[in-house]
């Protein structure tokens, strides 16, 4: 059976703008990650030529152009093209680089780029200062004059202009121009003078841009199992999605699955193949922080706009920034542990907040989330099989991708307790490392009657994340009584004590909390039924008697010995 839940392409109820885009121009997978614009008499076989080496050997894409180009020539299409689909452009202002319109036109493709498709860019100020660029000022700014007046012969002919023509096409170009150099001369950048701190400057420049392309991956694991064919798999869907529409995944499942893991991995892989990409941690716990809400949008600028002066006033506010800055840019964006639709429509509110053939991927606990056509696809989370789950709790019991041969056994049996959850192997395997096997038989008979704690606290999240106290009454009543019985015979006896079962059962499946099989009946993983009855054992440790619930056998007969006891006595 299929792993991934499809939902009607038709349906509009929360995404009721969902509609075909039209195709971004830089939306095909680039080619460069950098563009480098320069002066080539000033700095092609000093300056630029380092800093291009260094580029490279960081292994970055990069787009030089070596050719020797006639003075004055416009650039083709193909150029333009190139700095369309580059994701930074890079431009080194030297003396004289505005004595050439193959340079200045340049610089008017990529500010154009910058202004319509967010590109990012980088000046860099050779031997030159920032302010004679904004001002046209200086040394540079005589050069810059000479320019304008200087319009060749091949411009004269091309163009046929008479000298009233002349004068206007000048002006044309000043117009343009002359705003595009005060524009870049107000970004941030390096500024490089006398050449004195040339090497440490261009390490600087490729330490920035590599932060800026965002090279880093997200750890997962050192050694990671059994993700690698999840990976593949959710790849291969979404590969199949040729359309330009923007495609929703959604994963789902109980804590501690690996839908953070899997998420990652999925980031990592094909996150480059985007003009940006965001991965958003734990937001169920970062909106609950002061200003979280609008931190988690800022997060979403910074990543993939590389924006860092954003400030965001309101989610609302939030929502139109989010449009604006990314309704043209082809992203991915992962939004893990999502608890509340409140935080969809803060982060991901329409699909036209973003380009084409963009991807979202939403991990979350709770089915309802996904439901309602939110999302295109859900992906079912599956638990780890037998030798998945010994391969990984020996990577952190042993160190080694098999357990010792005189653990062999007892391996099995915390492998079995598990239940092949990825968490519960991990905690448990790294507390059992180095551990006498009498050590681990010990451990084994505590986690019959109390839960490894951080695994309990894990879990516990989506516990306390139920609305309200009858679903919570009704999840301890199945962890401690009614697991492997008929749905509706649940529902019978807790209708009984006004719970309203029905609704809060299918909250609770809905959560990742309970499951039921093909024959109707309730099932709950083993570490959540743990988790439940140790909810109500905290309660009361040393007194049994003064808990709500008692499942244990011992438990049970020592409060009815001492109850009869009681009793006889009080008769008496």
């Amino acid at each position: 059976m299929s792993s991934f839940i499809n939902f009607p392409e038709s349906a509009q109820s929360f995404w009721n703008d969902h509609t075909s885009m039209k195709k971004n121009p830089s939306e095909e997978l680039r080619i460069n990650e950098v563009f480098l614009s320069f002066r080539g008499k000033d700095t092609r076989a000093s300056f630029t030529s380092h800093l291009h080496a260094s580029l490279q050997n960081a292994g970055i894409k990069v787009y030089i152009d070596d050719r020797a180009l006639p003075k004055g020539d416009y650039i083709p299409e193909s150029l333009k093209k190139t700095i369309k689909e580059s994701r930074i452009s890079v431009i080194v202002f030297s003396k004289n680089y505005a004595e050439s319109s193959w340079c200045m036109d340049e610089l008017l493709q990529i500010m154009e780029c910058h202004k319509t498709i967010g590109q990012v860019v980088l000046p860099v100020f050779y031997n030159v200062d920032p302010s004679e660029i904004r001002h046209q000022t200086g040394e540079f700014g005589k050069v810059f004059q000479n320019h304008l007046t200087k319009i060749s012969e091949r411009e004269h002919k091309r163009l046929l202009v008479e000298k009233s023509y002349k004068l206007w096409f000048r002006q044309h170009l000043e117009g343009m121009w002359r705003p595009a150099l005060r524009t870049v001369a107000s970004h941030a950048g390096f500024v490089v003078l006398n050449s004195k701190n040339e090497n440490e400057a261009i390490k600087d420049i490729v330490e920035n841009i590599i932060r800026l392309l965002d090279k880093t991956d997200l750890f997962i694991a050192n050694n990671p199992v059994g993700v690698e064919s999840r990976v593949r798999d959710m790849i291969q869907f979404l590969d199949m999605q040729q359309s330009n529409d923007v495609v929703l995944l959604g994963m789902w499942g109980m804590g501690g699955i690996g839908k953070t893991t899997l998420a990652k991995a999925i980031y990592n892989k094909i996150g480059r193949n985007f003009e940006g990409r965001s991965f958003l941690a734990n937001i169920r716990e970062v909106w609950q922080q002061n200003t979280g809400q609008v931190n988690l949008q800022e997060q979403i600028i910074f990543d993939i706009c590389k924006e860092t002066m954003t400030k965001i006033q309101s989610t609302e506010s939030g929502n139109i920034i989010l449009r604006d800055r990314l309704c043209h840019k082809r992203v991915l964006l992962v939004l893990d542990d999502v608890n509340t639709l409140d935080q969809l429509k803060a982060l991901c509110g329409s699909r036209k907040w973003f380009g084409s053939r963009s991807r979202i991927i939403i991990t979350t606990r709770d089915m309802h989330i996904l439901r309602g056509n939110r999302v295109d696809h859900v992906y079912k989370m599956k638990k780890m099989d037998e030798n998945e789950s010994i391969e990984l709790f020996s990577w952190h019991a042993f160190k080694h991708s098999s357990p010792r041969e005189d653990f062999a056994g007892i391996s099995r049996n915390v492998v079995e307790y598990s239940g092949g959850l990825p968490l519960a192997l991990e905690v448990l395997g790294s507390y059992l490392f180095d551990r006498e096997i009498t050590e681990w038989k010990c451990v084994l008979e505590k986690l019959k009657r109390i839960p490894n704690d951080q695994v309990h606290k894990k879990l516990k999240i989506s516990y306390d994340g139920l609305n309200d106290d009858t679903e919570k009454e009704i999840f301890l009543d199945i962890a401690c009584f009614f697991i492997g019985m008929n749905r509706y015979d649940v529902i019978h006896i807790l209708n009984g004590c006004e719970f309203y079962p029905e609704i809060g059962i299918s909250v609770l499946v809905e959560r990742s909390l309970v499951t039921v099989d093909e024959c109707n009946r309730l099932r709950m993983h083993d570490l959540l039924r743990d988790m439940g009855r140790e909810i109500i054992r905290e309660k009361s440790p040393k007194d049994p008697e003064e808990r709500s619930r008692l499942w244990f056998n011992k438990d049970v007969l020592g409060v009815l010995s001492e109850q009869t006891v009681s009793t006889l006595y009080t008769f008496r």
